[in-house]
């Protein structure tokens, strides 16, 4: 007993003289995709404010690759000493987990640590105005009439815009559409708008341009409740399809093995910076929605995103490219 105590208490000492010393050198927060992105974008606005009260510089480094999981994988593989975080998009990395897990060389839930979940991106369905639907309703409606005709675009097998649709053919009865992937949003949103595919469920920022221009119809956010981006136009719930709520999710994790203290002060340290009204602004000119959490709170979402798409990849039988 007396030996277990003198563990507990060395423990304990060596816990809070980490604290102590933590941070006394620059932090690397790695962005696993090229510079511009949401991810970025978010990365970018933490790392700026973040410097202060940790007193030390943050600095972004982006290492893209392999759909993200390039630059994952560097930071699982880290010492787990606090000085090298993820900038993770962690709908993304979740549905990786699945979907790739015979080729990605790390674990997101053990290798990987939550900090804090830091923004959302709300995502939005839009069809081609040729299409002769104006809500959800008539979408589903014009699938099954239509069994096959049906073409949706996405930026990737893997993506949040891929599993936002597979999601819809599941609630709507297994509708027959033909999936037409591309290399990023880009190239997608040129077809949908040029008509060479129907429709999409695509990421507000990337459509919301075309949507505005009428090149574009929204029919439904994919989201709880309206959002100020796009504030005429109703939930999926509000177009009767309760339940049916994806977002693309970004936070922050450390090294498995990386002490909670640290972890904490983090944590601690993000959320303040994300309830500052100009660093909500920040986000919100770039589409994303500030989501800070506890370490606690970032492991459910995090766990709740992995099993809601483990779950759709294999009812749609999905495969990676």
């Amino acid at each position: 007993m007396k030996t277990m105590r003198t563990i507990v208490s060395v423990l304990a000492f060596a816990a809070g003289a980490a604290l102590a010393q933590y941070p006394n050198k620059p932090i690397k927060l790695v962005v696993p995709y090229s510079p511009g992105g949401a991810t970025d974008v978010i990365g970018r606005v933490l790392a700026q404010h973040l410097a202060a009260p940790l007193g030390q510089q943050v600095i972004v480094e982006n290492k893209a690759g392999a759909g993200g999981n390039l630059g994952a994988e560097s930071v699982a593989k880290a010492p787990p000493d606090g000085y090298t975080l993820l900038m993770g998009a962690m709908t993304s990395h979740s549905i990786m987990a699945t979907l790739e897990k015979d080729s990605i060389r790390y674990n997101l839930e053990k290798d990987l640590m939550p900090v804090s979940m830091a923004g959302s991106v709300p995502l939005v369905w839009v069809v081609n105005p040729s299409l002769p639907v104006k809500d959800m309703k008539e979408l589903v409606a014009y699938a099954k009439a239509n069994p096959g005709k049906l073409t949706y675009a996405s930026s990737g097998a893997g993506a949040p815009q891929r599993m936002c649709a597979e999601l819809l053919r599941r609630m709507g009865g297994n509708l027959d559409m033909v999936h037409v992937p591309y290399k990023g949003s880009g190239p997608a949103m040129t077809d949908l708008v040029s008509g060479q595919v129907n429709t999409m469920c695509e990421t507000v920022p990337a459509s919301i341009g075309f949507i505005k221009a009428g090149r574009l119809r929204a029919l439904a956010v994919t989201t709880p409740k309206r959002i100020s981006m796009l504030p005429d136009v109703p939930t999926t719930a509000e177009a009767g399809m309760p339940g049916y709520e994806v977002a693309s999710n970004f936070g922050v994790a450390a090294p498995a093995g990386t002490p909670k203290a640290i972890v904490d002060r983090l944590s601690a340290e993000i959320q303040k910076v994300l309830a500052k009204p100009e660093v909500q602004e920040q986000m919100l000119v770039q589409g994303a929605y500030a989501t800070p959490s506890s370490p606690e709170q970032a492991q459910a979402a995090i766990r709740a995103e992995i099993d809601k798409w483990a779950k759709v990849i294999k009812d749609a039988n999905i495969k990676a490219d």
